[in-house]
């Protein structure tokens, strides 16, 4: 059985980032973008203070595991359930997931669907905790491409 989604907010006057760890592929796309703003050996390892709204937006929307969001101040969600017209494209990391860009509705094995509207990671070693997603553990048994 699932534990519960661990969820975390850190924000300045006028962002909220949030991380949810337990989707994280540790990628480092944060932290060589926004230096200044992410420090995984920092508490909080999240200063969203140290960069503007425009460029966290921008370095988050290039999360390839969607792990981080965000929410703007004083703007209204947008609707879960209405479709885009973005497209999928497929990617082939070196000797890491299967990167699928764009909104898609994914069936799980007990028939709960999950929709997802950005780069999802997918496991391609087998050694995920997270299955069908990708946790990071090719990282941990040297998984490289045949």
């Amino acid at each position: 059985m699932a534990g519960k989604e661990i969820v975390k907010e850190y924000q300045n006057e006028g962002i909220t980032v949030i991380w949810k760890p337990g989707k994280c592929i540790h990628a480092a796309v944060c932290v060589k973008t926004l230096p200044e703003v992410y420090k995984p050996d920092d508490k909080p390892w999240i200063n969203p203070q140290n960069a503007s709204v425009e460029a966290l937006q921008s370095q988050i929307d290039r999360c390839p595991s969607g792990a981080l969001s965000y929410r703007i101040k004083n703007e209204k969600q947008k609707p879960e359930n209405k479709k885009s017209n973005m497209s999928q494209k497929v990617e082939v990391t070196p000797n890491g997931p299967l990167m699928v860009h764009g909104e898609l509705e994914i069936t799980m094995v007990d028939g709960t669907t999950e929709t997802k509207k950005r780069a999802t990671a997918f496991c391609r070693c087998g050694a995920s905790d997270n299955k069908p997603f990708c946790d990071g553990s090719h990282k941990g048994i040297d998984f490289e491409d045949s």
